[in-house]
């Protein structure tokens, strides 16, 4: 018998729900929720206790009992034909599994820090979405406390940051307001503020990271706003030995960061 939610039209509004919503950032803001695709990726949003809304599913891809557990938890599921999935698949590869899922509030004011001396990462008007991604796979990576966009260009729930960070926007805390927020924020819970600047700057291997601080990068273009050069306790520089005086954003947010972590260690050993 066949399932009574099985969709096969590809007219089928909850298949143009899902297309508006991976294309259109001010319906899911409206909204509230997003579009995730991928196992990997949906099993990390559960484990950070995001709620599926819906869940729609190609059995061409998955037998129900590959999903059974999933299947459980989101009474909201839907089988659908390969040709439906296709529609709404955003990736290349097909993985046969898409959600609705609903956003969470990311204000500063919903960090929450475990540690005595969080180390976490401000990333000021970030734009591409695959930077972003790197950004927070390198933040995952390093296992520090928190990442906030500063001056955000693009949503969090953008399905090429989702990609690009391999699910890695489910895994880190996350937070968005504009610099002057942002720096008040760093100020009125003491943080150190060590901006990637390159006027009159420092070695980013000088500082102690072991302190509770906020290491803040710009974009390539860009670099940081005057208001993190004022505010900073100190601007640290990556040396270069090449011709040119800067990397890619999320390559430099990479060696940042993993100082400060190895700084951590060794204090821990």
């Amino acid at each position: 018998m066949e399932n009574p939610n099985y969709i096969s039209s590809l007219q089928n509004p909850k298949l143009k729900r899902i297309l508006q919503l991976q294309e259109k950032s001010r319906n899911r803001k409206k909204e509230s929720v997003f579009v995730v695709e991928g196992k990997r990726e949906i099993d990390l949003l559960i484990k950070a206790n995001y709620r599926i809304e819906e869940l729609f599913y190609c059995e061409a891809f998955h037998e129900e009992d590959d999903l059974s557990e999933l299947l459980t938890l989101v009474k909201a599921n839907y089988p659908i034909s390969k040709e439906a999935y296709q529609k709404i698949a955003y990736r290349g590869s097909t993985e046969g599994i898409i959600a609705i899922v609903k956003s969470k509030n990311h204000n500063l004011d919903k960090l929450v820090f475990t540690s005595n001396n969080p180390l976490i990462l401000v990333a000021e008007a970030p734009e591409k979405p695959g930077n972003i991604g790197a950004i927070l796979r390198t933040a995952d990576a390093a296992n520090i406390d928190a990442v906030i966009i500063a001056n955000p260009k693009t949503d969090l729930y953008n399905p090429n940051i989702i990609r690009s960070s391999v699910g890695t926007v489910f895994t880190n805390q996350l937070a968005t307001a504009n610099s002057a927020d942002v720096i008040a924020y760093l100020k009125e819970n003491q943080f150190e503020i060590y901006s990637a600047i390159l006027q009159d700057a420092v070695s980013y291997l000088t500082p102690n990271y072991q302190t509770k601080c906020a290491i803040i990068v710009g974009t390539e273009a860009d670099g940081l706003t005057d208001e993190w050069r004022e505010a900073s306790t100190e601007n640290i520089i990556i040396p270069m030995q090449g011709k040119i005086d800067s990397m890619n954003v999320s390559v430099a947010t990479g060696i940042l960061l993993f100082e400060a972590v190895r700084q951590r260690n060794r204090n821990q050993n």
